[in-house]
């Protein structure tokens, strides 16, 4: 098989087990959020979290984008 097509697999899988083993950590911490609204620790916290959200979509974007450029290279 061609590099990019394991290129584009193993993105995916990495990524995907990345994101699904940080989703516990970032649930309990906009948990401690919600529940300490006036703590000043909250702010470090939801830097994090908005973090690991702008992460995922980029992860998102890169997949598809892989995802449509292995289709062109393999079908066009």
């Amino acid at each position: 098989m061609d590099l990019l097509l394991w290129l584009t697999i193993g993105f995916i899988i990495i990524g995907f087990v990345v994101l699904t083993s940080m989703k516990k950590g970032m649930e309990s911490k906009v948990a401690f959020i919600k529940a300490n609204m006036e703590e000043e620790e909250n702010s470090s916290k939801a830097k994090s979290v908005v973090l690991w959200i702008w992460s995922t979509t980029a992860w998102g974007i890169a997949s598809m984008f892989l995802v449509v450029w292995c289709f062109h290279h393999y079908l066009g």
